[in-house]
C-alpha cells in the first residue's frame, strides 16, 4: 500500500520534473573529463614518471661538445718563423692581434656507479607509487561523483516532503481557523496550526537552500550545469555483502587498496634512497673518450698554426675518502624519510582495515534501515489518518495532528536518507577494498529511473 502523504509528495515531484534526466552515468562522463582534481593527480602522475627517465639517462653515455674561439690583442713582440723562407725571422707585432679556435669534444659513461642504480630503482618505486594514487583517486572519483548525485536527490525529496508538511499545516491551519470562526474549536488550535505552518514555511526556504548549495557542489565536480537527475526506484537490493565475511573484505582491501599500495611503494622508494645515500662511500668508475684540436693565426699575416688533434681514451676512479660528514648526514636523513614512510604506511593500513569494517558494518545496518523506515513512514501514515478521525469526532486535539503530521515528514525523511545512504555504503566499501570500478557505477545507475 503506497502512504498517502509519500505518494502526494512524489507525484509533486514528478509533475515538476520532466520525464528524462540525466542519469549517473552521464555526471560520471562529464566528471571523467572535467575534474580538475583527478586531472591534476593525472599531472603529478605523469611528472613524477618522468623521474624514470632522469634516473635512467644519468646511467647512459654523455656526450659533450665545445667550440671556441678567442682574440688576443697586443701582448708584445713575438719572432716567429717565416712560413714563405723558413731561414727568416718576423716580427709579429706587424701584424695585429691574433686568433685562436678550439674544437673539443667527450663521451663519458657510467661504469660502476651503484648509488644512481638505487636512485634508479628509487625512481620507479616512486612512479608505481604515483600510478597506484591515480588509481585512488580515479575509485575517488566514483564515490564523489555519487555522492554528489544522491546529495542532491537526498535534498530533493527533502525539498518535496517540506512542501507537502507546509502544505498540510496550511490546511490544517485553514481548517482551524474555520473551526473557530464557527465556534467548533478554541483559538489556541488557531494559534498553535499558525505557528507549525510557520515553522514549515521556513523548513521549505531552508531545504531549497540547500538543495541549490549541492547542486552547485555536483557542478563543481562535472563542470557542467546540474540538470534534472534520475530518481532511485523503490525496490533495492536488500542482500549482504558479497562475501559476507567482513575478515575476507578486509583481506581483500589489505591486498588491492590502491592508496595503501601507494605507500607501500613509497617505502620502497625510500629503502632505495637509503641504499644511494650509503653508495657515496662507494668508489665510482668512469669510461671517458676525448677529441681536441686547436688553430690560431694573425689578423694580417698568412702565418697559420694548426696544433695536431688529439684522442684521449681512459678509465677514471674516483674514491670518496672525506666530505665533511656530508654522506653520513645523507644517510641518517634518508633512514628517517624511510622510518616515516613505513610509520604513513602502517597508519594507512590501519584505517584502510578499520574503514572497511565500518563500511560492512553499515551496510548490513543500512539494509535494516530501509526496512524499518519504510515500516515507520507506513506506520506514521496510518497514525496520522487515525489521528485527524479522531480529531473530528473529538477525541484527538490539534497538537496531537500536528505532532503526526510532524513524525510522518521526519519518517519520510529517515527513509530517503536512509535508501540513499545503503548505495552509496555500498560503493564506499568496493572502494575501501580497492575493487570500485565503472562497473559498479553501471550497477548503481541500473536502480535509476
Amino acid at each position: 500500500m503506497r502512504l498517502k502523504l509519500l505518494t502526494l509528495a512524489l507525484t509533486l515531484a514528478a509533475v515538476s520534473l520532466p520525464s528524462h534526466g540525466e542519469d549517473l552515468l552521464d555526471a560520471y562522463r562529464q566528471a571523467r573529463a572535467n575534474d580538475p582534481v583527478l586531472a591534476q593527480a593525472d599531472a603529478t602522475r605523469l611528472a613524477t614518471g618522468e623521474g624514470v627517465n632522469q634516473a635512467r639517462a644519468l646511467l647512459l653515455p654523455q656526450i659533450n661538445g665545445s667550440l671556441g674561439l678567442s682574440q688576443t690583442t697586443g701582448g708584445g713582440n713575438e719572432r716567429v718563423q717565416d712560413p714563405n723562407n723558413p731561414n727568416q725571422f718576423i716580427n709579429t707585432s706587424s701584424f695585429g692581434h691574433s686568433r685562436t679556435r678550439n674544437l673539443s669534444a667527450n663521451l663519458s659513461q657510467t661504469v660502476f656507479d651503484f648509488s644512481k642504480y638505487a636512485s634508479l630503482k628509487a625512481a620507479h618505486s616512486s612512479a608505481n607509487a604515483q600510478d597506484d594514487t591515480y588509481q585512488a583517486a580515479l575509485q575517488n572519483l566514483f564515490v564523489r561523483v555519487s555522492n554528489a548525485y544522491f546529495t542532491v536527490l537526498t535534498d530533493e525529496d527533502q525539498l518535496t516532503f517540506a512542501k507537502a508538511n507546509e502544505d498540510a499545516y496550511k490546511r490544517q491551519y485553514e481548517q482551524s481557523d474555520q473551526r473557530y470562526k464557527v465556534g467548533l474549536s478554541a483559538i489556541t488550535d488557531v494559534y498553535q496550526a499558525k505557528s507549525y505552518y510557520e515553522g514549515a514555511k521556513a523548513q521549505t526556504i531552508a531545504a531549497q537552500n540547500t538543495l541549490d548549495n549541492d547542486r552547485e557542489a555536483l557542478s563543481q565536480i562535472t563542470g557542467q550545469p546540474t540538470g534534472s537527475l534520475k530518481k532511485l526506484r523503490d525496490d533495492l537490493p536488500m542482500g549482504a555483502p558479497d562475501p559476507s565475511d567482513p575478515d575476507a573484505w578486509v583481506k581483500q582491501a589489505l591486498a588491492n587498496n590502491p592508496a595503501l599500495l601507494a605507500q607501500e611503494q613509497n617505502v620502497q622508494a625510500a629503502e632505495h634512497n637509503v641504499t644511494a645515500a650509503r653508495a657515496g662511500h662507494l668508489p665510482t668508475i668512469t669510461a671517458n673518450v676525448s677529441y681536441g684540436k686547436s688553430s690560431s693565426w694573425y689578423e694580417n699575416a698568412a702565418i697559420h698554426s694548426n696544433t695536431p688533434s688529439s684522442t684521449t681514451i681512459g678509465l677514471t676512479l674516483n674514491v670518496p675518502i672525506f666530505s665533511g660528514g656530508l654522506t653520513q648526514s645523507q644517510v641518517r636523513q634518508s633512514i628517517y624519510n624511510r622510518d616515516a614512510a613505513q610509520d604513513s604506511m602502517e597508519i594507512e593500513r590501519r584505517q584502510v582495515k578499520a574503514s572497511t569494517l565500518n563500511y560492512y558494518r553499515s551496510v548490513l545496518a543500512g539494509v535494516s534501515q530501509v526496512l524499518s523506515g519504510k515500516a515507520a513512514v507506513d506506520s506514521a501514515q496510518k497514525a496520522l489518518d487515525a489521528t485527524r478521525a479522531g480529531f473530528e469526532v473529538g477525541t484527538q486535539t490539534m497538537v496531537n495532528v500536528l505532532l503526526a503530521i510532524q513524525t510522518l515528514t521526519q519518517a519520510e525523511s529517515s527513509y530517503s536518507q536512509a535508501r540513499h545512504q545503503l548505495v552509496l555504503n555500498r560503493l564506499l566499501l568496493k572502494q575501501s577494498a580497492g575493487t570500485a570500478s565503472l562497473s559498479d557505477l553501471q550497477d548503481i545507475n541500473a536502480l535509476l529511473q
